[in-house]
């Protein structure tokens, strides 16, 4: 069995003649993510720009730069005419701000790598694809998982042919209680008006995943979901609007308390995520009173039975895709947050992944191999498995080398799992069994 192999590795690219120039727009936590690689490799790219209204957030972004860098407030400031002082602009902004940016930075000739999801809406997600291949600017979509080594082996496996022709796949998102709590209950994807439905935000990293493991599209899916749980009728008798407030042995008994989520993790890793999502002056137990004063006056300390969001908190797809291959997806917020868990079933052999091994049965000589991988967390605090570093190592590869299948999250590839998700999302509203349109 050898490892998917079509498309180049970024550390077999050499560096350009310079470094590949990097902006920023928005420089939130996903943003300084890429440019902590973007630090650690400075012949192959460098921070040149940043974007952002906030002016604290523009200083962190600089502090990782091994050079000056321009500061804007605005990302339209990149779009002034005069020397480029860029090649290409990450935009890390909210999911409802892709569409503008994107679309008038790749008119102006910078290649692009954007946040997923693309959009909130299919039309807008359409008409950004659309808009950015018309183009011809190198594009590149965050779908992290396309790019761990995790992933590799798992593609790999299947492209070995070892399972025969494949029949079946089931594949479970385990986004964990508190982390479900964090960015879903309290967090700025709580609700679909101001980010975007559940599946879209968070699961269109599978379906994408899906797709690509499988090599075969999404065709037609039936969805069910709800928030089951964190409805004000659950909230525990007694129980207060904010978590600071509520007696103690409600708060103790409660699995969602932002007192046990935040303080141990101000203690176990000081102002990193998620605390840094709370506040970004708190840094160790030194501040404690800092974060107490965040919680009380954020978000992030509201009795998660008292808020204000509506994503769903559970939701089942299950799915026909093209050749006849079948298959569920399931995402649940009520699981320890771990890696994604899968199995797919073929012919002749079936395969179990937990995201750090994958063990292959083969039925014609009922043997069972086991492969690891140096899997290295499964959540956006741990880097996604390697998937981050790998997504923005390969953007700069497809940049300085011109080959552009370094890129393996391309605008076409996006928007089919994108559509896979609107679709699921009318299913479950509807009740009914969609069919998602090729492109």
């Amino acid at each position: 069995m050898s490892e998917h192999s079509a498309t180049p590795h970024p550390t077999d690219a050499a560096p350009a003649d310079r470094p590949v120039r990097i902006a920023l727009v928005g420089a939130g936590n996903r943003g300084l993510t890429y440019l902590d690689w973007v630090h650690d490799h400075p012949s192959h790219a460098r921070l040149t720009a940043v974007a952002d209204p906030d002016p604290r957030a523009r200083e962190r972004a600089a502090a990782r730069a091994s050079g000056p860098v321009a500061a804007y407030d605005d990302w339209r400031a990149l779009l002034a005419p005069g020397e480029r002082i860029a090649d290409a602009v990450l935009v890390c902004t909210q999911d409802r701000d892709h569409v503008e940016p994107v679309l008038a930075l790749a008119r102006a000739g910078y290649a692009i790598m954007t946040e997923k999801p693309l959009a909130p809406t299919e039309d807008e997600c359409r008409t950004l694809v659309s808009g950015v291949t018309a183009t011809g600017v190198p594009f590149a979509v965050c779908h992290v998982l396309r790019y761990t080594p995790y992933t590799d082996l798992v593609k790999g496996v299947v492209d070995s042919g070892v399972l025969g022709s494949l029949t079946g796949i089931e594949h479970l998102e385990p986004v964990g209680w508190w982390h479900y709590a964090h960015s879903y209950v309290r967090g700025p994807w709580r609700r679909q008006d101001e980010s975007s439905p559940m599946i879209l935000a968070k699961s269109s990293h599978d379906l994408d995943w899906i797709t690509y493991v499988t090599g075969r599209r999404i065709e037609t899916v039936a969805s069910f979901g709800s928030l089951a749980h964190f409805r004000p009728e659950n909230a525990p008798e007694g129980a207060t609007d904010s978590c600071l407030t509520c007696p103690s042995e409600i708060e103790a008994g409660c699995p969602y308390s932002a007192r046990k989520l935040y303080y141990p993790a101000l203690l176990r890793t000081g102002g990193a995520w998620p605390v840094s999502h709370v506040t970004d002056r708190a840094h160790g137990p030194e501040d404690e009173a800092v974060l107490t004063e965040a919680l009380r006056t954020g978000p992030y300390g509201r009795c998660v039975y008292r808020s204000d969001n509506d994503v769903v908190d559970n939701q089942v797809v299950a799915m026909r895709l093209s050749g006849g291959l079948t298959g569920t997806f399931t995402m649940t917020a009520f699981t320890e947050q771990t890696h994604r868990q899968t199995r797919i079933f073929g012919s002749h052999g079936w395969l179990r992944g937990d995201g750090e091994r994958v063990t292959v049965h083969d039925f014609r000589d009922d043997s069972v191999t086991v492969h690891e991988t140096a899997a290295t967390g499964s959540n956006a605090a741990d880097g996604h498995g390697g998937g981050d570093t790998a997504l923005i190592a390969s953007f700069v590869a497809a940049l300085a080398t011109g080959d552009r299948s370094f890129i393996r999250s391309g605008p076409a590839e996006s928007l089919s799992s994108h559509l896979a998700a609107f679709a699921a999302e009318r299913s479950r509203l509807r009740g009914t069994v969609e069919q998602i349109p090729a492109r």
